[in-house]
């Protein structure tokens, strides 16, 4: 046991969906499931236990009127030392997981806000699926903190099971950006000291189909399940409200029920199984198959794919005329959920999941509790919840035929039916609670980690007169701040008049080495930076002495092996070294052969093969330069923020290149000169916060100086509403 004047403070990050601490609207969307079920129990039951001071959620935050107001709220504590904490990140409207990923920098400028008003570090972050991933990557780097990571589900495994169902590739880009997610999932395994799994089958089949699979860091722990409210039928159990809503649908409500319960999402394969059910002879006599796919109004007005998958359904149910022998009701509230098992149940029913995949299946064990047996698909974490509880069955998900003969072979023997449901009430209770599941991940957590209290302050070092910026200019040097002497002298001449009103620091980012940035600075009549960040964002001095940050030195030394990385780079097409005078001690730069080039994603496929750990950046077509994972523009432009207490919405960066992205994205005031690379034109495409000028070199950052009101009552870019209008609150 590690000692301690104080408990521990656990970070957990789910981004997407809708969470709340109670009354959980589950089913209501595809992103609206077991993951924000799973992670709001998980943070109660952290916070019950008495290693832990305080556990906080992250998680987006919603202000949409089609939604209740609750998810707005920026702060709810669900528990003593339990909090949800939302955190303002892209369009303020609800928005579906796929799209989210332009705004994960401002997630990540935001929850360091957030860290540094609590005053507290964590002692590891917790990720859950691959957007809260790639959030987590970056403060786990940034706070030196480590990274504990659970994917719920994977990329590369649904991209399988979808082509395997018929789905075109492009579709599935279109749809889910999946080349995103698995890019996030790569970063977010490079960075984990620690990867929770559900089941075997996920390290061992689903894990290892990544470049970044470290088996070493992966440990099976099965998830908890509150099962306060879920057990077996009694004699006397009133009939629950529930019933009347299935039996309007039935010609004959006393069969046994086939009871399918999850969200309207093709992955779970809802239209596999009702072709099962009609095709399967003798299975309609037998029993009738009850469906709740989340809750609904109107098909409509839902999300397209909810849309889809119901439309589908029931043009399925009509096809076959399964009228009298389905039940599909439209709502049900979170508390009937124990009653729809017990009715199952009480029938002589089973639970189904056919889904293509099945990362764990919280539901299955809910199913078990109430002793009603399984019949689930043999993808994912059912294979250990059987072999656990002993309960059911396993089914081929593609195989229609198989579906259909496993449901009649579990409803066909009474004698192993009653085993069965023995069997899985007891399993559930022996295997997956919350208690047994915290104790675990705290021990194998503190067993990872060494740990070090830190503050908030004991992060910041106090030296010169940086402390006491209000806000902060961080400019690109060659074609941003130098290009057009008229407008050099016109910017210099704002920042005179204005550092005589408000505490206004100025540094540079450049790609160039410290020795070249103050040549050229120099030959174009600029005062020395308070800041110069130099060689890509791999060095960081100060002022006229050009004192160098030692301690950022040591942040990139992480996983840096330069000459592994020499080597590996040696025999890799289209790349030229550069001039010796051009490598530094945590860069290593190459020109590039736009024929040859391999590309950016293949050389981090390459690299990931091999076990090494490196931050590429690709500016103007032609120019390589390979740094620690630590090290880039933006990530010093985040370290300069946090070290020295500057609020990241008081920096205004500017740029003009590929190598400029790291500190343009996020909540940072960011400025595009009009004089820009075509390589940033996905920028304008996907970040409206960024402010792109029409002016160019040093005009277009003194227009980005106007637009945001940088030099006098600054404003700040809050919101975009749906037209592409600017919403700002002062600050």
């Amino acid at each position: 046991m590690i000692e301690r004047k104080e408990g521990l403070y656990v970070l957990l990050i789910s981004i997407h969906g809708l969470i709340r601490g109670e009354n959980l609207e589950l089913g209501r969307d595809a992103d609206t499931g077991g993951q924000t079920k799973y992670v709001v129990e998980l943070l109660k039951s952290l916070a019950l236990n008495p290693r832990v001071d305080r556990v906080d959620l992250l998680t987006r935050q919603v202000i949409d009127e089609k939604i209740d107001p609750s998810y707005a709220e920026p702060v709810e504590q669900v528990a003593p030392g339990a909090y949800i904490v939302r955190i303002p990140c892209g369009p303020r409207r609800y928005l579906r997981k796929e799209v989210l990923w332009p705004y994960m920098d401002s997630f990540v400028d935001m929850t360091l806000l957030h860290l540094r008003k609590i005053g507290r570090i964590p002692d590891w972050i917790h990720s859950h699926y691959a957007d809260a991933g790639l959030v987590g990557s970056r403060l786990s780097n940034l706070l030196e903190v480590p990274l504990v990571h659970t994917g719920h589900s994977l990329g590369r495994v649904k991209k399988q099971r979808l082509l395997d169902n018929g789905m075109k590739e492009q579709v599935i880009e279109k749809r889910y950006n999946i080349t995103q997610r698995i890019e996030a999932e790569e970063t977010t395994l490079d960075v984990a000291s620690l990867v929770v799994a559900s089941t075997r089958q996920e390290v061992n089949e689903q894990y290892v189909l990544y470049d970044n699979y470290q088996p070493e860091n992966m440990v099976v722990l099965p998830p908890g399940t509150d099962l306060t409210s879920f057990r077996p039928p009694k004699e006397d159990d009133p009939e629950p409200r529930i019933k009347a809503k299935i039996d309007r649908f039935l010609k004959n409500p006393e069969k046994p029920i086939i009871l399918a319960l999850s969200r309207a999402d093709e992955r779970k394969n809802l239209t596999g199984l009702v072709e099962a059910y009609a095709m399967t002879a003798g299975i309609q006599n037998k029993a009738n198959l009850v469906i709740f796919a989340g809750n609904r109004d109107n098909i409509e007005t839902m999300d397209k794919q909810a849309r889809t998958v119901l439309s589908n359904l029931l043009l399925q149910i009509d096809r076959y005329d399964l009228y009298g022998r389905v039940a599909y009701p439209k709502h049900h509230r979170p508390e009937d959920v124990q009653d729809i098992y017990r009715l199952a149940a009480r029938s002589g029913g089973v639970f189904v999941n056919p889904a293509l995949t099945e990362p764990f299946g919280l539901t299955l064990i809910e199913a078990a509790a109430s002793g009603l047996p399984v019949v689930a698909t043999e993808n994912g974490g059912p294979i250990e919840i059987l072999e656990n509880c002993h309960n059911g069955l396993l089914i081929d998900p593609l195989d229609t035929k198989a579906i259909g003969e496993g449901l009649l072979d579990a409803l066909s023997d009474r004698k192993r039916w009653k085993v069965w449901s023995e069997r899985g009430a007891e399993g559930a209770h022996k295997y997956y609670t919350w208690n047994r599941h915290v104790n675990s991940y705290l021990d194998l957590a503190e067993q990872k980690f060494s740990r070090k209290a830190k503050s908030w302050e004991n992060n910041r070092k106090a030296k010169g007169q940086i402390p006491t910026m209000d806000r902060l200019i961080i400019s690109d040097i060659d074609n941003t701040l130098l290009g057009d002497q008229e407008g050099l002298k016109a910017l210099f001449k704002e920042i005179n008049q204005a550092s005589e009103n408000i505490k206004l620091g100025f540094g540079i980012a450049t790609g160039r080495r410290l020795e070249s940035a103050l040549a050229v600075l120099q030959e174009g009549n600029v005062p020395t930076p308070d800041i110069l960040i130099t060689a890509v964002g791999s060095e960081i001095n100060y002022g006229r002495s050009l004192l160098p940050d030692q301690s950022w030195r040591r942040h990139i030394r992480f996983r840096w092996q330069p000459d592994r990385l020499r080597a590996f780079f040696q025999d890799i097409p289209g790349l030229v070294m550069q001039p010796d005078e051009e490598q530094r001690e945590f860069k290593i730069s190459f020109y590039v052969d736009p024929d040859g080039f391999l590309g950016i994603r293949e050389l981090k496929r390459r690299l990931r093969k091999v076990n090494l750990r490196a931050q590429l950046i690709y500016s103007h077509g032609e120019f390589l330069d390979v740094l620690p994972i630590r090290a880039s523009k933006g990530e010093a432009v985040r370290f300069i923020s946090l070290k020295w207490g500057i609020p990241i919405q008081r920096i205004l960066t500017a740029g003009d290149s590929g190598n400029d992205r790291g500190m343009l994205e996020g909540e940072a005031l960011s400025v595009v000169v009009g004089n820009r690379s075509p390589e940033l034109k996905t920028l304008e495409e996907n970040h409206p916060r960024i402010y792109f000028a029409k002016g160019e070199y040093a005009w277009g950052i003194l227009e980005g100086i106007g637009h945001y009101k940088f030099l006098g009552k600054l404003r700040n870019p809050d919101e975009y509403d749906g037209e592409g209008r600017e919403i700002y609150e002062e600050t």
